[in-house]
């Protein structure tokens, strides 16, 4: 009896010191995992802020450094080149139009896809898969079909050279990825919900704008940030549609090449601070993108 106690109290400590000696094996795992993970993530984010910082290195540069020899940061500090932007009403303007168009073009879309993305979620009737699918469909064109059509309708009913012009343009693709988007989103939310919002005495705009909106606020962010960055970043409609009054920055950066050559500096100015707006798009809209991106179609 003896024996076999003393065998067991063995038994035992062995399996307390292995028990010790694995928990440490998987702590030094784990670490060594989060270590890989967080190299890896440095890396990452060293890849993609290098561009940015050296276009934000050249902007501080004037044009005779840049094209000498290559340094990491400005050894003659100006800002000669974000003087010249703003001092400029040709270039400042371009930020202009295009955030005029850009706003234009979310507020239309909004209207338009909210409704209709509404009737797709919550309504069946004949042929609603048909145009769902040809909706999608406006998306795989490339935009430059439709320059020609758009350019003789616009120039004949007067609104070439128009903001209003550029933002119909790119409702075309805009309002078919709204509503794909804000769909999923709506098909989520039970319909119970809207029939005890009617039997409470709720109208429907009421009960739209005050309960099932704030309810697909993650789809309705996650939608605007694609809306702003679709129209921020086209330029083949934009310059197309355009020719003084509502040219958009991506059309003026072109004019920094002459004959003389290109200047770097003015060039990288204005790259710089047409990252500003979509930082700020994603900042404000961050936790309705985090969000949107785990529920939904996104």
């Amino acid at each position: 009896m003896s024996y076999q106690i003393e065998n067991t109290q063995q038994g035992e400590k062995y399996n307390t010191i292995f028990s010790k000696v694995s928990s440490a094996e998987r702590r030094r795992r784990n670490s060594r995992s989060r270590l890989k993970k967080r190299i890896l993530l440095g890396i990452y984010i060293v890849l993609l802020m290098l561009p940015i910082y050296w276009l934000l290195n050249m902007s501080l540069q004037t044009n005779s450094e840049i094209l000498g020899s290559m340094t990491l940061w400005p050894q003659n500090l100006t800002f000669d080149n974000y003087a010249r932007i703003f001092s400029n009403p040709s270039w400042y303007m371009g930020y202009v139009n295009s955030l005029m168009y850009v706003v234009m073009n979310m507020i239309i879309t909004m209207l338009v896809a909210l409704p209709a993305a509404y009737a797709f979620s919550r309504y069946k009737f004949i042929g609603d898969k048909h145009l769902f699918f040809w909706l999608l469909t406006n998306l795989m064109a490339p935009p430059a079909v439709f320059l020609l059509p758009y350019f003789q309708l616009y120039y004949s009913v007067g609104l070439f050279d128009t903001h209003i012009a550029v933002a119909l343009a790119h409702c075309l693709f805009n309002i078919p990825l709204a509503i794909w988007i804000l769909e999923g989103f709506m098909s989520s939310v039970p319909k119970e919900i809207d029939e005890t919002a009617y039997i409470d005495g709720y109208s429907f705009p009421k009960f739209f704008i005050k309960i099932f909106i704030p309810m697909i606020s993650s789809g309705i962010g996650v939608v605007l940030f694609f809306l702003f960055m679709f129209s921020w970043v086209e330029l083949l409609l934009a310059r197309t549609l355009t020719a003084t009054d509502a040219q958009p920055i991506g059309m003026i950066m072109t004019r920094t090449s002459t004959a003389s050559g290109i200047d770097w500096g003015t060039l990288a100015a204005a790259g710089m601070l047409t990252i500003v707006p979509g930082i700020l798009v994603v900042y404000f809209v961050r936790n309705h993108i985090a969000k949107g991106f785990a529920l939904g179609r996104t």
